[in-house]
């Protein structure tokens, strides 16, 4: 309601106005349990690369993050790697294609292809049966890949 935000005694208070957690990454890099809630600008400028997601024996249901391509046409290739076959993804590019939704069958990777372009998004969250779910979304006919 507009009067909680206004209002500082309002547990809503300020939260509107709250800034995302964001890091650039150019190169690999493994996620933490930390790293909860960051958005990932990702851009492969110089080169492949890999982003190691917290393993399955590590992490904690709710843990999630958000990777944004940061340049038009990547450079490289950029996987999101969970390690096994533990990601459940839903996803949507602009030829109404669904073709990369992981529909019952697990993934272990998420690709940023050099295919994307800028603002191409993939959320993932860490379930409470121990696996990832999340959706992806791109400006162009696959623009983002799972293996």
């Amino acid at each position: 309601m507009r009067s909680d935000v206004l209002n500082e005694n309002s547990s809503s208070y300020g939260k509107q106005y709250q800034l995302e957690n964001v890091e650039l990454v150019s190169a690999a890099k493994t996620l933490s349990l930390s790293d909860s809630g960051k958005t990932f600008m990702c851009e492969s400028s110089g080169g492949a690369y890999e982003i190691t997601l917290p393993p399955a024996t590590q992490n904690q249901p709710g843990w999630n993050a958000k990777f944004v391509v940061q340049e038009e046409t990547p450079t490289a290739d950029i996987t999101i790697a969970a390690g096994s076959a533990i990601i459940s993804i839903v996803s949507k590019d602009a030829g109404n294609d669904a073709a990369v939704s992981t529909a019952g069958t697990q993934v272990s990777n998420v690709i940023l292809d050099t295919t994307a372009q800028k603002g191409d998004v993939v959320e993932l969250m860490y379930d409470l049966e121990g696996e990832y779910v999340g959706t992806a979304f791109s400006g162009i006919n696959n623009g983002i890949q799972t293996s």
